[in-house]
């Protein structure tokens, strides 16, 4: 959502926001009326709603909207609606994506992760230690680092703030080097893992969040490039949207680990509207504790 708030000065995936409209984002909400043969009244999805207590979507804004089918009573039920935002939700689908897809996986490969107590970086890890791979994460304060430790079961974890040498946490971390790394800040952090990968890894570069509030003169540089020639790795950057078509099969391996209690996710709750600017403010100071959520009503 942040670079979605800065004009583009170059082509993007994405339109940014025009002032004075109602910002959207990723959401739950039920259908109140419908003129779309998939959807009818009372039926739950999420997708692409407005910060709002009731939004129109019209077309081609309804094919960005999916019905939920796994709430409620009966079978399937004990799935949050909230879930739906996270692990079953966008950012579910880009680890699963960035991890399984991209990163392709080895049983007893090293892999890192940063911002690991994030709405992504958490699942990572998890999927990653499913893989039999030797996971660590980095976070922002020892409260997460322990969170990473304790609840999402990664074998190491550090907060980055107290190391003054990024490399050499991570030589710590991985004497032998990283297979994998998931990217989720860039800058100093992306430059210390180049040196520390080893040969014929592969990065997927998810997110950059430690630069979308610089001005493109103030962005750090990445000066330890040529490793990604000497070492052969491969980089990758991605988006969920083009990877929609695997959503099925996501759904389909994630949710018996889900209910059987091999997956943690952990949320941090906003209550009302009117709370969202703050919360979204606070993603960039770490204020928040796993996915980020705004509660605008109270409708299980």
């Amino acid at each position: 959502m942040r670079p979605k708030m800065s004009r583009p000065l170059r082509e993007s995936y994405t339109a940014a926001f025009v002032p004075g409209d109602t910002i959207t984002g990723y959401g739950v909400a039920r259908v109140v009326d419908s003129s779309d043969p998939r959807l009818a009244p009372g039926d739950l999805v999420w997708g692409i709603t407005g910060w709002e207590d009731y939004s129109v979507v019209t077309p081609p804004a309804t094919r960005l909207l999916s019905k939920i089918s796994h709430h409620g009573v009966g079978e399937g039920a004990g799935v949050p609606l909230s879930y739906y935002t996270g692990i079953l939700g966008m950012p579910g689908l880009t680890a699963y994506v960035g991890f399984h897809e991209i990163c392709a996986p080895k049983k007893g490969e090293t892999v890192f992760v940063s911002a690991a107590s994030g709405a992504v970086g958490q699942l990572v890890g998890q999927f990653a230690r499913l893989a039999g791979c030797h996971v660590v994460g980095s976070a922002g304060s020892r409260e997460k680092v322990e969170l990473l430790k304790t609840r999402f079961g990664f074998h190491d974890a550090f907060n980055y703030k107290e190391e003054p040498d990024l490399g050499a946490a991570l030589k710590r971390c991985f004497p032998d080097g990283i297979d994998i790394y998931f990217e989720n800040v860039g800058g100093a952090m992306l430059d210390a893992v180049l040196l520390n990968m080893r040969v014929h890894g592969r990065i997927a570069v998810c997110g950059l969040i430690s630069q979308y509030n610089l001005a493109d003169g103030e962005k750090d540089a990445v000066r330890n490039l040529a490793a990604v020639i000497s070492k052969r790795l491969r980089l990758q950057g991605f988006i969920e949207p083009d990877h929609k078509h695997l959503y099925p099969q996501y759904e389909a391996w994630v949710l018996p680990y889900i209910r059987d209690g091999t997956l943690a996710y952990v949320e941090d709750v906003a209550e009302g509207l009117e709370s969202a600017p703050k919360a979204l403010i606070g993603l960039f100071h770490g204020r928040n504790v796993g996915k980020q959520l705004v509660r605008v009503a109270d409708d299980e």
